[in-house]
């Protein structure tokens, strides 16, 4: 009986978390300062640790990326972000799979410092924000997100 073929090892997305943070009716941008998107505006975030909680990690990736702390106020949506190799044709799988979950939150303290993966951080006005260089879906949750912090954020 022939032995068996070693395991094919399995790719999986990174998993990761992103805040649409409110302040004043301004929401919480970055500008990506590393690849993937570098130079596009984002919502701040990052991976989730293993063993950490996925609201924790929101908050944890929020104070490292901007120097702001907020309260969670719910989740938005969960999404996935395909980043194609440079020059992959369209059946090529993605260089890199992310599936984040975006949560909505309430400025407390704090004034945003680019920090981490951030090369700028700053609150701007709903319709400021939709203007930029956006990362995919970030453009609906911010419009999202808004309804779920309401006129206190």
């Amino acid at each position: 009986m022939p032995d068996a073929a070693p395991p094919v090892p399995t790719r999986r997305p990174a998993i990761g978390v992103s805040v649409a943070c409110w302040r004043q009716g301004r929401v919480l941008v970055v500008q990506r300062g590393r690849p993937p998107l570098k130079g596009m505006w984002s919502l701040p975030g990052g991976h989730v640790e293993y063993g950490e909680a996925i609201r924790a990690a929101a908050a944890r990736e929020l104070a490292e990326e901007t120097g702001v702390t907020a309260d969670i106020v719910g989740i938005v949506d969960a999404l996935d972000v395909m980043v194609a190799a440079p020059a992959a044709s369209a059946d090529d799988p993605p260089a890199h799979h992310f599936v984040l979950a975006v949560y909505a939150a309430r400025w407390r303290a704090g004034e945003p410092v680019a920090g981490d993966d951030a090369a700028v951080a700053l609150f701007l006005a709903p319709d400021e924000a939709l203007a930029l260089d956006l990362t995919p879906g970030a453009a609906a949750v911010i419009t999202a997100s808004r309804v779920l912090v309401g006129d206190a954020g």
